[in-house]
């Protein structure tokens, strides 16, 4: 929940052009820009069209349609343009209490939008130190994602988020983020096959920033990063896009 409409667009603006400068490599890494609200369908008309950018919404409800006031549908979303939605983020797990039952439902509207889902999953500081990371992170996964069809956990992407490691200033290591990574892999592995355990994207999303990003998605089951405070300044933003 940051930036005015139009200080919102000046960055999306500022990245788009920023990207398209200086990361020329062969393998450019798409790029999925997630506003809030009331700035969607304005920055989707911002992205390139052709390019590797995409739109996303940070939520969404789990009912189509109905008197739910203050709520917007994955349908909604869709028919402004976006391809994705973040499910799960620790902060709407945190604050507004959703539960992996509800999060369930949620990845249900989104998929049957044509919405591509980003689940997040995590676990906090008292998990880790006690030593409950893997089997809390297997609770969440189970019970949240897990029920899907292998149709539909095709068109997930599922993101990492140690909630000790974000806004705090502390980041995990890149052999603890490749540590849960791979036990993720390995669950999903499990949970429906080996080529779908392959072919899923796993970011990471603990602070990851300009100056840690290259050695954390050089870790073999780190695919990426979901972004939050450095994607704010379009240099930083840039660097992050140009460390794959």
């Amino acid at each position: 929940m940051n930036l005015t409409y139009p200080d919102g667009l000046a960055l999306v603006a500022e990245i788009t052009n920023l990207v398209a400068a200086e990361a020329t490599g062969p393998q450019v890494p798409q790029v999925v820009i997630c506003p809030p609200f009331p700035l969607l369908q304005a920055v989707g008309q911002l992205l390139p069209a052709g390019s590797n950018f995409r739109l996303g919404a940070q939520n969404c409800h789990q009912q189509e349609s109905g008197a739910y006031t203050g709520e917007v549908s994955a349908k909604m979303l869709a028919s402004v343009g976006c391809e994705y939605v973040i499910l799960g983020h620790s902060e709407r797990r945190q604050y507004f209490r959703e539960s992996d039952d509800l999060l369930g439902q949620k990845l249900k509207a989104a998929l049957a939008a044509g919405l591509q889902p980003i689940f997040c999953c995590g676990e906090t500081l008292d998990t880790r130190e006690a030593d409950d990371t893997f089997k809390f992170l297997a609770e969440q996964l189970q019970n949240g994602l897990f029920h899907l069809s292998n149709e539909e956990f095709d068109r997930v992407t599922i993101a990492y988020e140690p909630i000790w490691a974000i806004g705090t200033g502390r980041t995990a290591s890149s052999a603890q983020a490749q540590e849960v990574h791979a036990y993720i892999r390995e669950q999903i592995a499990r949970a429906y096959d080996a080529e779908a355990a392959l072919n899923t994207t796993i970011l990471y999303g603990g602070s990851a920033n300009a100056q840690n990003a290259r050695e954390l998605f050089s870790q073999p089951d780190v695919d990426g990063g979901l972004i939050g405070g450095a994607s704010l300044k379009s240099r930083d933003f840039t660097e992050i896009v140009k460390s794959f």
